[in-house]
């Protein structure tokens, strides 16, 4: 009898661990409310994300993490900020990820950590239609760019800080080319395509100024977490989920 209450107590065991992994990816993540997934994002940068009329939010990356978050049994919660904000809200752990157009660079590296990447990005430059400007002409000019991004900071490192004028998102940047404020934009090529489109008498300039990968942005000590999005980004792009996405908002 003490043998087979032993050999059931054994299994009941081994059971439990077996369980215990296969749930680990969920319920050992250390997010910051219990059964969410805070997303920090800026609102501002279509078609990857952006606010909807009734006041919700939209875009491939808002449908990217609601994909991720389902994967993981989580609730997704989008927090609109400055794209700034957006960085800085994993690092302080106010938000688990941040996904706002975010491209991997060496500083971001040091206070971050970043998933795989999920799509490629192209800085481009938008200009007003009949402008002088050209890509090889940049140093020349004085340039706008959203506040944060690497467009700014390649723009800064390229040219100088006296050639570049930070915005808090691209929309001001372009307002401001409109007006005459700077002599063009420099921004993800999605976007600027968005804007061209919206404001006639703004042309793109052939080409792309830099090209770079988009990733998911965390806090650097949620390893954790970061196993579990980059399996289920693995998994959604396999099954061509992410492109899907990605195709349901920018034509190829």
């Amino acid at each position: 009898m003490k043998k087979v209450f032993a050999i059931v107590l054994t299994v009941l065991m081994v059971a439990t661990l077996l369980a215990g992994c296969g749930s680990k990816s969920v319920n050992s993540l250390n997010t910051v409310e219990k059964g969410k997934l805070i997303m920090s994002t800026n609102a501002a940068f279509p078609p990857y994300e952006m606010t909807t009329d009734d006041g919700g939010f939209e875009g491939i990356d808002v449908e990217i993490a609601g994909a991720i978050a389902e994967k993981l049994g989580l609730e997704l919660v989008v927090d609109d900020m400055d794209f700034d904000a957006a960085l800085l809200a994993v690092q302080q752990g106010k938000s688990d990820i941040v996904m706002a157009g975010v491209s991997v660079t060496d500083e971001r590296l040091l206070v971050m950590n970043f998933s795989n990447d999920y799509a490629k990005g192209i800085q481009s430059v938008i200009v007003k239609e009949g402008s002088d400007v050209t890509m090889d002409n940049l140093g020349d000019q004085m340039i706008g760019c959203q506040r944060g991004t690497t467009g700014y900071m390649y723009a800064s490192g390229d040219y100088g800080e006296d050639h570049v004028t930070a915005y808090d998102n691209g929309a001001s940047a372009v307002q401001a080319l409109m007006n005459g404020q700077v002599d063009c934009v420099i921004i993800d090529n999605a976007p600027a395509t968005e804007y061209v489109a919206a404001n006639p008498g703004l042309t793109l300039l052939d080409g792309a100024w830099v090209e770079e990968s988009y990733a998911i942005g965390m806090n650097k000590n949620n390893t954790a977490l970061l196993e579990a999005v980059n399996n289920a980004l693995a998994e959604l792009t396999a099954d061509g989920t992410v492109q899907a996405i990605i195709d349901k908002y920018i034509a190829a």
